[in-house]
Order: structure tokens, then C-alpha cells, then sequence
């Protein structure tokens, strides 16, 4: 299966720390090597860099590593192929424009059989179910709210209502982002973790490095990161609830649904 890294934040950040042990695991600490992505929302635009190399040696990975680039939404992947061949096309994560804003989704897991009809206002360019799925739920909130977006409350009880249909394909771990708000959904397993003041030292599991977040931030940051598996050893991570949707907006988990389990019905 896949991993996945998502950072919500109340001010702009840099995701270096965390997506440097997050890197050693496609295809050095673990076997996620069948490519790898990173989006960062900055303002209404949106850097997207993706490579179907394993991220421990891709040198773009490795720039990305050391770049500082500051965001208050980013979603990465790192890919175990289990729908569509190794390639560019597969690689998550994944962009569309819906409402005038680019939304970013990324999927951890692997949908059975998933083939809901699709009108053509979004159309999969990959083979794979995350790709689907991500058009299936762009479509169906366009056909819900129309040309105009619905407030942030509203548009989370949509994407909930919208989740459960698919939770009966398979495994629907996945992370979407419009670059206001981060919605995080732990079909099988997921964790997170608030860093806020008073700030400390964190030490990575996947590699030797240690950061001192009280030399680098200020009071009144407070940033969340989601990933499949606790990127530090010496840090309390959260793990969310199999069968729960999270909404993260200004670095911190705002409001908690139930999708497990899912209703006897299948997605159309």
C-alpha cells in the first residue's frame, strides 16, 4: 500500500522535517517505490511536483527536501502500485480546479471493482481508483452545490456524505485539500500530530535527524501533521479512528465524522 503526509498550518511552514523521513521510506526505510508527489497550496496557486522514481533517490525528492518551501496546505504520496502501471500519469497526488481553486487529493489504499459513472466534467488521465475516485467526488460537488462554493461546514458534511458510498469498494485512506482547509479520512490508518508552543525537539524514525522546533518557530504557530505511519519516535502522535473523516483547518483537527460502516449501497 501507499503512504500518505498532509501539514495544515495557521501560518506558512516548511514540510522539510517531516518529508525527510517521509522520502526514506519510498524505497530505503520501507517499499513504497513506485513513484512520489508533494503539492503545496501558496495562495490561490499551487506547486505540484511529481516523479515516478522511488523517492529515496529521485533528485527531485532530494531538492524538495532542502527547499523551504512555506504553505499552510500540503499533501505528498508515496506509491506501492496497486491500480495502473508505474508511470507519470499514476502518480499521486493528484490536481483539479473546482470553483476557481485547485484541489489536491491523495489515496492510500485500493478500491475493488470501483467504476461509478462519470459525466465528463472530470475525467481520469491514469488507471488508477484514486484518480477515479477523486473525479466521482469533484463531480458529484459540482452537481450538489453548482457554480458557487459552499461554506467550509457545508462542504465537509458533503465530502462525508459523499465518502461513505466509497468506503464499500476497499480501503479509502486519503487526504484533500482546496488550499483553505485539509480533510483527512482514516479508513485503516492514519495519526496526527499538533505541534504547538511550548515547542521541543522531535527525532525522525525513518532518519537521524533531530530538529529543535522552539529555535524556529514563534508562540502563536501550531501546525498539524497526518501521515499513515508516526513520522517521529519521541513525539505524541494521535492515531485517528479506523472509519473517521477529519477536517483541519488553521493547524488543528476542527470537527470529527463517522464513515465506518458505510451504508449497504454502492456508489452512482
Amino acid at each position: 500500500m501507499c503512504q500518505l503526509l498532509g501539514m495544515n498550518c495557521n501560518v506558512p511552514t516548511d514540510i522539510c522535517f517531516s518529508f525527510t523521513g517521509f522520502q526514506a521510506r519510498g524505497g530505503a526505510t520501507d517499499v513504497h517505490s513506485d513513484g512520489w508527489g508533494i503539492a503545496f497550496f501558496e495562495g490561490k496557486g499551487t506547486r505540484l511536483f511529481l516523479d515516478p522514481q522511488p523517492s529515496c533517490t529521485s533528485p527531485i525528492a532530494e531538492l524538495v527536501s532542502h527547499y523551504p518551501i512555506r504553505s499552510k496546505n500540503v499533501i505528498s504520496h508515496i506509491r506501492k502500485a496497486t491500480q495502473g502501471a508505474i508511470g507519470l500519469e499514476n502518480t499521486h497526488p493528484f490536481m483539479r480546479e473546482l470553483w476557481g481553486r485547485y484541489w489536491i487529493f491523495a489515496h492510500n489504499g485500493n478500491l475493488i471493482d470501483f467504476s461509478p459513472p462519470l459525466d465528463g466534467s472530470f475525467v481520469p488521465v491514469g488507471l488508477t481508483d484514486s484518480e477515479r475516485a477523486f473525479c466521482w467526488l469533484l463531480q458529484n460537488l459540482r452537481q450538489r452545490f453548482g457554480s458557487v462554493a459552499p461554506a467550509c461546514d457545508t462542504l465537509f458534511q458533503a465530502v462525508h456524505e459523499l465518502t461513505l458510498p466509497i468506503t464499500e469498494f476497499g480501503e479509502f485512506n486519503f487526504l484533500l485539500s482546496n488550499g483553505d482547509s485539509l480533510f483527512a479520512h482514516a479508513s485503516s490508518k492514519l495519526a496526527y500530530i499538533v505541534r504547538q508552543a511550548p515547542f521541543a525537539e522531535a527525532h525522525l524514525n525513518d532518519q537521524d535527524v533531530t530538529v529543535d522546533f522552539s529555535e524556529l518557530t514563534k508562540p502563536e504557530d501550531r501546525v498539524a501533521i497526518i501521515a499513515t505511519q508516526a513520522l517521529t519516535d519521541n513525539e505524541p502522535w494521535t492515531v485517528m479512528a479506523p472509519g473517521t473523516l477529519w477536517h483541519f483547518e488553521e493547524g488543528t483537527p476542527t470537527k470529527t465524522l463517522t464513515t465506518h460502516p458505510a451504508p449497504p449501497k454502492k456508489a452512482t
